[in-house]
């Protein structure tokens, strides 16, 4: 039995370090503009932000989102919109990824509302309740769109890129 004990108990205390690690590595967003180094926004930065709410059908059923425009977590690692941006700036995008490796591009123009309306969520509430790890605890939405390819789930960072 004690042998038992002693092969298995580092092998538990590698899993148990390896699964804290990586909560702690959700809970924060690395935000790159160009070359800069990453900013690390942590939820406790985001749940301070200014939340917007925005309902949207999601395969039939209508799900409240609650988050930050996506914009605000990028200006607050230093990106500037509005009239501020010029014309080099509008060749830029943002690569968005998550902790599966998935990862999508947004214009940038796409999340100011010098040129659009719409807002891009980074939402970290859905029906009231904090995001499940399934979703969270970053997930972005983007309503209007007819397919959800772009809306990712587990955010683990945000990089401006200017395209070559």
């Amino acid at each position: 039995m004690r042998t038992v004990m002693r092969i298995h108990l580092p092998v538990l205390l590698f899993v148990a370090c390896a699964a804290v690690a990586r909560l702690g590595h959700a809970q924060q967003i690395a935000v790159q503009i160009d070359s800069d180094a990453p900013v690390h926004v942590v939820a406790s930065d985001i749940s301070g932000m200014p939340h917007q709410k925005i309902s949207v059908d999601v395969h039939g059923k209508t799900v409240s989102y609650e988050g930050v425009p996506l914009r605000l977590v990028l200006e607050k690692a230093g990106m500037v919109f509005g009239d501020s941006m010029h014309s080099k700036r509008n060749s830029s995008y943002l690569l968005v990824e998550a902790a599966d490796g998935y990862r999508v591009v947004f214009a940038l123009p796409e999340l100011d509302p010098a040129f659009t309306d719409r807002v891009i969520l980074l939402a970290d509430r859905a029906d009231g309740h904090p995001l499940d790890n399934k979703e969270g605890p970053f997930h972005i939405v983007v309503p209007g769109e007819k397919r959800m390819a772009r809306w990712v789930r587990q955010v683990t960072s945000l990089k401006v890129v200017q395209a070559p």
